[in-house]
């Protein structure tokens, strides 16, 4: 079965790149030559903030922006959902690389060559274990392409493909494949080629539990491998043959699948020669489209499009176009598709498939001329914005007109730049046949009351609360003694001319919560080596995600208060006090023998300090 994807190299060839191990100092070079704001904004619609950049997370979804990335300290945090960093945790986090598949794609964009040594054993197994969850997914892949094309038990699922009018030449391109009617037929089949019971489960092609045993997530299915950016496979989609719910179901998440980071065909559509991406419902309608020769579909899998897969696409264009299903569910992802693409500054249209349901409906019944004069035709975004909200009013009611005037004024109002706004009243003044003047009135009414609004998903929900409404992030109980060493620390790292000021008050040795400790340690080794401390720099010393984004917070956080020498010398003091008390308490706690004069005299200077700058 090796030789059965040769014609489908777009999606299952090429090899695993060899990682290496690299010196800190190569590890510096490459994130300094890559300057994080210049980063992060191929991903998001960065704007500036004061002295740094927001925009809305790109890890959690969120109507506030309130991800922070600083170009002086080149770190990011998101004091919505917590997240933080520097250039290599956002590419990690965001791509799911390891640390040295990050350094090696920042290394490529910055031009860096790098030297060839040896991985560490860590990263040698993290790298064999990915190696093998890639291989199983391809042999998976095979099995299913095998059955569909050579048994006769595929012929249900081929039938089912010919009856869509995928072509051969289609089902060999896009790997297609049928899971059997048997429930553990795929799970024996991996048993038989020599794969674990725990490789099959981490793929998410096998499930377990005590009654059934091992069995399949996928049977009685046609199947449609999912790839990632570089063609590997990493998830399946399977759709049921017969009138079983759910009709549609993917490869739960994995070390290797994460569904918001990921376009089905999107390694296909970034070499499409076509303008843009055409965004799309499911697979299906991707697999069609391309095979009417608009390579540059592409779909979200199993979720609804997030701004994630928006990043995604706009590294390689900002031009997308909506392909949704006419129906009221198709209207509401397109609405929420507009408000994430507008939010990252990427050119957003609607294409009207009407009378028909969808993209691959409207083709076959109309050719394949008029769809490309829908393609041209499309709906920018904000037009299409007030098309829908025109449904919900009566334009022949003076009263019900005034409302939509209303509306469609907070739209926009939302418009930043005044000649691109001017242009839009002109055309909904005319298309609407309501006084131009009247309408810009309210346009500028609204906007100066700031009640403007950048999208239909803020004027009114389109999906349930639960969806739409950013939800509330679970904070853990803060540990006091904790916040005030990372306070400390805050402020010196911001104020560096304090680390001299404070030399003989306190030291690297009195911060001894946790983590905190440690980045002590680094921040004040830095600064007696360089003279100054730089945060992503001492970020690059903490590797699990936990450790960064408390690094992060120090590194980010915003001072609460005016740093005016008298007020800083007031926080300086209650913090320094309450750090050196708390020290006591536990070494007390701990067991240690400390007389009650000794201890009397200890609190008794502590309470004495008053610093002086």
């Amino acid at each position: 079965m090796d030789g059965l994807f040769r014609s489908c190299p777009s999606a299952f060839q090429g090899e695993l790149p060899k990682k290496m191990y690299y010196s800190d100092e190569v590890i510096e070079e490459v994130r300094t030559a890559n300057d994080i704001v210049d980063v992060i904004s191929e991903y998001a619609g960065l704007k500036k903030a004061g002295n740094s950049y927001k925009c809305c997370c790109p890890f959690h979804s969120e109507k506030t922006p309130s991800f922070t990335v600083s170009r002086e300290k080149q770190m990011y945090h998101c004091f919505g959902c917590g997240v933080g960093g520097n250039v290599y945790t956002f590419i990690m986090k965001h791509e799911n690389y390891t640390f040295p598949e990050a350094i090696e794609y920042l290394a490529k964009r910055a031009g860096i060559s790098l030297p060839e040594k040896e991985m560490t054993d860590d990263e040698k197994k993290k790298q064999s274990r990915k190696a093998m969850l890639y291989e199983i997914n391809k042999s998976a892949a095979a099995y299913f392409h095998y059955l569909l094309t050579k048994t006769d038990r595929g012929k249900l699922g081929y039938k089912y493909y010919k009856e869509r009018g995928f072509t051969d030449e289609t089902i060999a391109r896009f790997g297609l494949g049928y899971a059997d009617i048997y429930r553990d037929d795929l799970y024996k089949y991996l048993k038989s080629k020599g794969y674990s019971l725990e490789l099959m489960r981490a793929a998410g092609l096998v499930l377990y539990d005590e009654k059934k045993g091992a069995h399949d997530r996928f049977w009685n299915r046609v199947m449609v491998p999912i790839t990632d950016i570089n063609g590997k496979i990493i998830a399946f989609g399977g759709r049921v043959l017969g009138d079983a719910k759910p009709k549609y179901i993917n490869t739960e998440e994995t070390e290797l699948y994460q569904k918001s980071r990921t376009l089905f065909a999107m390694n296909i559509a970034r070499h499409s020669r076509k303008k843009g991406v055409i965004l799309c419902e499911g697979y299906m309608d991707v697999i069609s489209m391309h095979q009417a020769g608009y390579d540059n579909a592409v779909a979200s899998l199993g979720t609804a499009f997030t701004s994630q897969q928006a990043g995604l696409i706009k590294r390689y264009t900002s031009d997308v176009y909506l392909a949704y299903d006419g129906d009221e569910a198709g209207v509401k992802a397109a609405m929420r598709a507009i408000g994430i693409l507008r939010d990252l500054d990427m050119s957003q249209k609607v294409i009207d498939l009407s009378p028909h349901k969808d993209p691959d409906e409207f083709i076959k019944c109309e050719g394949l001329e008029a769809y490309d004069e829908r393609v041209r035709d499309a709906t920018l975004g904000r037009i299409f914005e007030i098309q829908v909200i025109e449904k919900d009013y009566d334009l022949n009611n003076p009263e019900d007109k005034t409302r939509f005037m209303k509306a469609a004024g907070r739209l926009l109002a939302g418009i930043g730049d005044s000649t691109e706004r001017s242009n839009y009243i002109d055309t909904v003044a005319m298309k609407y046949y309501v006084n131009r003047d009247e309408l810009a009135k309210i346009v500028t009414e609204v906007g100066m009351a700031g009640l403007g609004e950048t999208s239909l998903s803020s004027l009114r929900p389109t999906e349930p609360e639960e969806i739409w409404r950013p939800k509330q992030q679970t904070k853990k109980e803060k540990n006091p003694a904790e916040e005030n060493e990372k306070y400390l620390l805050t402020l010196m790292v911001n104020e560096q001319y304090l680390f001299d000021k404070l030399a003989r008050v306190i030291s690297e040795k009195d911060f001894t919560e946790d983590i905190i400790k440690d980045v002590a340690v680094s921040i004040y080794d830095q600064y007696r080596e360089k003279g100054e401390v730089v945060p992503a720099n001492i970020l690059n010393k903490f590797s699990d995600a936990e450790s960064q984004e408390k690094v992060s917070e120090i590194f980010t956080k915003e001072l609460e208060f005016d740093t005016t020498p008298s007020m800083l010398e007031k926080v300086l003091t209650d913090l320094i006090i309450k750090i050196k008390m708390n020290n006591i308490d536990k070494a007390l706690k701990n067991g240690e023998n400390i007389s009650q004069i000794e201890l009397a005299r200890k609190k008794n200077e502590i309470n004495k300090i008053k610093i002086k700058l």
